[in-house]
């Protein structure tokens, strides 16, 4: 039986509480503006797989992708904790507090981002000999070396000002420039007729333009001036916090990023190329869990902060909500259409369909029960979650490992997708445990009865059409459809309040705008 403050919290003309209120439309506010420049995000990061998969070939393009996901593995690590730490101390810190804080983090991803650099230059012929055994991989891996530590300065300016509530300020810097570089990088490198090695170095190039206009553009924006001097009074709670989170994050690439490294260990360089598409698309259903998220760290550590548990888990279940209600037509659309959208990048990378649809019941897990990762590490029970990343990383390894070697591709996915599954769910019993807080109530039944509806009428357009226009035709109705069983079966009142308001806000805002440009050309 779910706790009380679980159970359906509001009557349909009940009166929300003013806090829970202002944090919903905080969240969705910033959701909205993220969800825009996370669109625009994965659309530019697909982008240049497609004109990569285009230019390079199957073989050479499989070489690029291994070297690219492995530094976006080593980019999880690279500020050692430091952008939850950012969220955790900068929202409550005075203006002293604040410059220490953000010199540790720029401070500590320098340090491990030269290290991450001299070890992968070492150790890049090694790889190469164990994985796809590909003279190009050793100086394109050695030069995305490099990148990981330009791409951790960048994540702590984006970290920066998303710690003080600009979403607008993070949204530029790390969902749009930073894909911008890499898209600009390899147009330019294609056009110039260089292969994989001048992809890399023209990518590395363009990512350090953007640190150099980017960090100190950042510090006047924000006010922010980073320093270290007097950073010993405030490492101590800086590392106590980064610490176990840095574990988690080393923790969390042995539970669902090792499929990457397996794919290119254990098959071909044709496979991880595929496996790399597959991940371009499933990227893209992450966006709505990604949007929510963007605000609901410094939220959730004020509330925390200030005792209000019972505005917590209101705000905590109204957005878990709102993420499932969202996600669903990702993964609809995707887990139907999947195969002929794998098809545009190439004929070869169709078949990672069956692994895309097994890849998607994790990813279905990992949005429905909300910003588990961050509560828990908002709420200061960072530790609780290393220890579990790494119990469930062991567990990970091994079977994936025996997934990946009997089934391939497919066993790849089913690894992840397990792991991402049971990290979440064991999340959400570590929340309910520690802070009482628990999302799910009759509520959620809804959008998942209308999601049902909608699959199933985009499984019927697919059964009558074919290509492309089966895609665009059965997305179009099944949304639809979607949107009609939503309404029939009633919408939730704090969503109400959620669209109602904001939508208010964006038509008094759109009506300035255009009242501005009148009063120019009239």
């Amino acid at each position: 039986m779910l706790p009380a403050h679980c159970s359906d919290r509001v009557a349909p003309n009940a009166d929300i509480d003013e806090d829970e209120r202002e944090a919903l439309l905080t969240i969705s506010h910033g959701a909205v503006v993220t969800s825009g420049a996370v669109s625009a995000q994965r659309a530019l990061s697909t982008a240049t797989e497609f004109v990569l998969t285009r230019g390079l070939g199957p073989v050479a393009y499989g070489v690029y992708a291994l070297a690219w996901r492995i530094a976006q593995v080593l980019t999880r690590l690279v500020t050692f904790g430091s952008v939850p730490a950012l969220q955790r101390f900068l929202p409550a810190a005075d203006d002293t507090q604040r410059s220490r804080v953000a010199g540790l983090a720029y401070l500590t991803t320098l340090g491990f981002g030269s290290a991450i650099a001299v070890a992968v230059w070492v150790l890049a012929p090694l790889i190469n000999e164990r994985t796809v055994a590909e003279p190009a991989f050793t100086p394109a891996m050695r030069l995305f070396g490099l990148l990981v530590g330009l791409f951790g300065l960048v994540m702590i300016v984006a970290a920066t000002f998303r710690a003080i509530g600009s979403a607008r300020g993070e949204v530029l810097f790390n969902k749009l420039l930073r894909p911008s570089a890499r898209l600009v990088g390899a147009l330019l490198a294609l056009a110039l007729g260089y292969s994989v090695v001048g992809v890399a170095g023209a990518i590395v190039a363009c990512t350090l333009a953007l640190v150099v206009v980017g960090v100190p553009a950042s510090i006047r924006s924000t006010g922010i001036v980073p320093r270290v001097r007097g950073i010993r009074s405030e490492a101590g709670r800086f590392y106590n916090h980064a610490g176990p989170v840095a574990m988690s994050s080393l923790g969390k690439v042995f539970q669902n990023r090792i499929d990457i490294l397996l794919v290119g260990a254990l098959l071909t360089a044709v496979d991880a190329g595929t496996y790399n598409v597959v991940l371009v698309l499933i990227s893209i259903t992450w966006i709505p869990l990604l949007s929510f998220n963007q605000l609901l760290p410094p939220v959730a550590s004020d509330l925390y902060a200030d005792d209000r548990m019972a505005t917590l888990n209101a705000v905590y279940s109204s957005v878990t909500r709102l993420i499932v209600t969202t996600v669903l037509p990702f993964l609809a659309v995707l887990g139907v259409y999947g195969e002929q959208l794998l098809g545009v990048f190439g004929p070869t990378y169709a078949r990672g369909y069956v692994p895309l649809v097994v890849y998607l019941g994790g990813v279905f897990v990992g949005s429905a029960v909300g910003a588990t990762g961050w509560l828990l590490m908002m709420t200061d029970h960072q530790y609780a979650r290393m220890v579990l990343d790494w119990l469930l990383a062991v567990l990970n390894v091994a079977l994936t490992y025996a997934f990946t070697v009997r089934f391939g591709l497919v066993g790849a996915a089913l690894g992840t997708s397990l792991a991402i599954a049971t990290q979440n769910g064991l999340q959400v019993l570590l929340l309910r445990r520690f802070e009482g807080l628990f999302p799910f109530d009759r509520t959620f039944l809804k959008p998942l009865v209308a999601g049902g509806g909608m699959i199933a009428t985009m499984l019927v357009v697919r059964a009558s059409l074919s290509g492309l226009i089966a895609v665009g035709a059965g997305t179009a109705v099944g949304l639809a459809s979607y949107l009609l069983g939503l309404v029939v079966l009633g919408i939730d009142p704090r969503d109400r309040l959620v669209v109602a308001e904001l939508s208010a806000r964006y038509r008094e805002t759109i009506a300035e705008t255009l009242v501005a440009y009148a009063s120019i050309f009239l």
